[in-house]
């Protein structure tokens, strides 16, 4: 009981940051996205092209020290590692094919849905199907393997590199790429972002808030304290959007005065692909032991093999927008498709022949 209340308590506080984040300049259903904003760091240090989401996001900065201080202070910092790191690459890679063809990870699907976004609601069935297809090998005794205690170094790099960042984003903004136009150019203060991120790891790290593990804790044990969590976001995030006005039901947001559509913020109306790209996402995270958030956390705790994940990400975003897999308010790309279906028939072989293994 004391747990799901504190992931009541916890995921609310993320909801209203997440609220107040886009009243403060972040992209509206964007106060927080694991992927979006991986992308647009990405961007920030010139690994991909596209200028309107070239931005270092502080808000993913804090997400890793906020879990990488609160994980000292209670201990729970334990560097550790070695967990098949190659296929955890290539699985942070396609997790972010998958998001970027839906335009957002499970955290963004959740608050796509607390702004009436429909479209978010057909990715969560897609999410729901990739989760289902990850239980069934996780029943047939799938694993990535053993994890192995690590040196402190290795433990404390990631939250290097993020600390790195924000020195260079603070000391020396000349190095990186800023977008000028489009949803990398919307952000709250930089101060005020990693003071949201620094919260909200914290949060995280206390709570293991996680939708993978949520939604795996359903189907596996009827137990529904994770997804808690994300329901008090989508509750209290509803509610501040409803006050704000940024709240519009629909798979579009309706007409304007002159009678054009108007898209759901930074969203796509292609039902297939929305279904798709978070089957791949949800199957990807299973396999993984986790969200894109969870990675972020858990390598801010010192795991190793969630840093492995979040730098196949990394790569993974530069590539969708380098080779044009990236989808946009206009729909999918080709590209994109054919990378959605690669990604998820690359992410069944990796489950099937790691089944087998564990058989062995």
């Amino acid at each position: 009981m004391k747990e799901k209340r504190n992931l009541l308590i916890g995921g609310g506080i993320v909801g209203a940051i997440a609220v107040a984040l886009v009243m403060l300049g972040n992209p509206k259903n964007m106060g927080f996205c694991i992927a979006c904003f991986i992308r647009d760091i990405a961007g920030g240090v010139g690994m991909h092209g596209a200028a309107i989401v070239q931005y270092v996001r502080p808000e993913v900065i804090g997400l890793v020290v906020g879990a990488f201080i609160v994980a000292l202070i209670k201990k729970d910092f334990a560097p550790r590692g070695g967990s098949s790191p190659l296929t955890r690459f290539v699985l942070g890679f396609g997790v972010m094919v998958g998001a970027l063809i839906f335009l957002g990870c499970p955290l963004r699907m959740a608050l796509r849905i607390a702004g009436g976004d429909l479209n978010a609601v057909v990715g969560l069935l897609g999410f729901i199907v990739g989760i289902l297809v990850g239980i069934f090998f996780l029943k047939k005794g799938f694993t990535l393997g053993r994890a192995y205690k690590q040196n402190k170094l290795e433990g404390v790099a990631m939250t290097g590199i993020n600390v790195a960042l924000l020195v260079v984003l603070v000391a020396f903004p000349t190095l990186l790429l800023f977008s000028e136009s489009g949803p990398g150019s919307m952000r709250a203060d930089m101060w005020i972002a990693l003071a949201a991120g620094l919260v909200v790891g914290a949060i995280a790290q206390r709570t293991r808030l996680c939708m993978v593990g949520g939604l795996r804790d359903v189907v596996l044990f009827k137990d529904w304290t994770l997804v808690c969590g994300f329901i008090a976001i989508i509750v209290i995030c509803a509610i501040g959007n409803i006050v704000t006005g940024n709240f519009h039901l629909g798979f579009t947001q309706g007409l304007n005065a002159a009678g054009e559509v108007v898209a759901q913020p930074v969203a796509h109306t292609q039902h297939l692909w929305n279904f798709l790209g978070m089957t791949v996402v949800g199957l990807g995270s299973i396999l993984l032991g986790g969200c894109p958030l969870r990675q972020l956390i858990l390598a801010g705790e010192g795991n190793s093999d969630s840093a492995i994940a979040v730098l196949g990400m990394f790569v993974g975003a530069a590539f969708c927008h380098n080779f044009k897999l990236a989808s946009s308010g206009a729909g999918t790309t080709p590209n994109g498709r054919i990378a959605c279906i690669l990604m998820l028939v690359v992410m069944l072989v990796i489950a099937v022949v790691n089944t087998k293994k564990a058989k062995e």
